[in-house]
């Protein structure tokens, strides 16, 4: 009986990029890609992270790891491996070829040394049983802005807001943006190269929408914030109906981000602001006349994965101190099984192998998803994924694993 040709993995070669990158593009089902687009994504792939499947001369499935740097509670940069570009040609599912690109690569990040692991996920269904837990979600609203108004902050009105160029200013934006990593869990300090992805603007991916405008805040001359935005024209019988789309914002303080929000609030022809992937903690939501017509919703958007259980958890700080044994469950990666004694507070912390009884059970998935400090141990806990051994584990834990500033991871990739 004749049998199916075997796979092979192999470690992704410079040449091959094309063909890799033209397997990934067609596994999403996308059409034709906007100029540039590929050769933005070579520059930042780094084809030793990535991995290519072959069956014979077809490659059928495609990984890789962006080096990362991800902000954890208590501010400490983690070297982070983002996961990117996952397909698997439809030829060939369930057939092990993720599974099989899922084990290598965590194989390979653990010897890199890169305690933690972050995608996003097109399809969330799929990386749980690899050990990846949502850990980050996102704010998405669509503003009623001819109904809705701001209540700003004092000091709101000394700052100057003024249109740029978004080429123009992109060193002061993302020197902005670089301040604001240390102070929220689950954002990453920007690669060389990355602040590109900011401003790409193909025409193509305008959905008839303008190009994109920047404004940036200013106090004093110096740059305290800047949003990035999109307009787009529109009309109905009682007249304007225009959309404001926002891309990007970041400020250094309050009334910095107010005036930002409320420059946005009140674009001459716009009647609707349309806002996606924002922090769920943001502050224009207490500041808006009436929520009800913010259509806000959340969702799913960061998914960590605990490469090395210890260090993950020792790189972080905790909100009051914990001193709690860990009995982890990780079929996928087994150098993560077993008990762990954390023992740590708001100045450091210590997590060591352990031969003490379990104080609470869990399995690596829901430690990742509580790790960033977005999710509760204790409502993990009343959904059965997490176990309480020892009365008051659970409680002690649940506060001290918490956060200050909602977990957000500020973009895809």
């Amino acid at each position: 009986m004749a049998t199916e040709p075997a796979t092979e993995l192999k470690v992704l070669r410079a040449e091959e990029f094309d063909g890799w990158w033209e397997h990934l593009v067609r596994a999403f089902g996308a059409g034709p890609t906007p100029p540039g687009e590929r050769d933005l994504d070579r520059s930042l792939t780094e084809p030793e992270r990535s991995l290519a499947v072959w069956d014979d001369s077809e490659l059928v499935g495609t990984t890789g790891a962006f080096r990362f740097r991800m902000t954890v509670p208590g501010g400490a940069l983690l070297p982070t491996a983002g996961i990117t570009m996952v397909s698997v040609a439809a030829t060939h599912r369930r057939r092990g070829v993720l599974t099989s690109m899922m084990r290598r690569q965590l194989d390979d990040i653990r010897q890199w040394g890169e305690p933690l692991a972050a995608l996003t996920a097109s399809e969330p269904a799929i990386y749980g049983r690899f050990g990846y837990g949502a850990a980050a979600f996102q704010l998405q609203a669509e503003i009623d802005t001819s109904r809705v108004t701001l209540d700003v902050p004092a000091g709101t009105g000394d700052v100057r807001v003024r249109y740029a160029a978004p080429a123009d200013v992109l060193g002061a934006c993302e020197a902005v943006y670089a301040r604001l990593v240390p102070l929220r869990p689950g954002m990453l300090a920007r690669q060389p190269g990355w602040e590109r992805v900011g401003v790409f603007d193909p025409e193509t991916g305008r959905d008839g929408a303008s190009a994109l405008q920047c404004v940036v805040a200013e106090r004093d001359g110096e740059v305290t914030g800047y949003a990035r935005f999109r307009t787009k024209l529109g009309w109905s019988a009682s007249g304007h109906d225009g959309t404001v789309s926002l891309e990007d914002l970041a400020a250094l303080d309050p009334a910095s981000d107010a005036a930002l929000w409320r420059f946005l609030f009140g674009i001459d022809l716009m009647s609707r602001l349309t806002v996606r992937g924002r922090p769920v903690d943001e502050a224009w939501q207490y500041q808006v006349s009436d929520i009800r017509r913010c259509l806000t919703r959340v969702r799913d958007m960061g998914y960590v994965r605990l490469v090395d259980v210890g260090a993950a958890l020792a790189a972080r700080t905790y909100q009051t101190p914990v001193d709690v044994v860990l009995e982890v469950a990780d079929a996928f990666c087994p150098w993560n099984a077993g008990r762990w004694r954390l023992a740590g507070d708001a100045k450091g912390a210590s997590c060591e192998r352990t031969t003490d009884p379990a104080e609470l059970t869990l399995s690596v998935r829901e430690l990742a998803a509580a790790y960033l400090g977005g999710v509760s141990l204790l409502s993990l806990a009343r959904a059965g994924r997490v176990g309480e051994l020892r009365p008051g584990a659970l409680a002690e834990a649940s506060v001290a694993f918490g956060s200050p500033a909602a977990p957000w991871l500020p973009h895809g990739f």
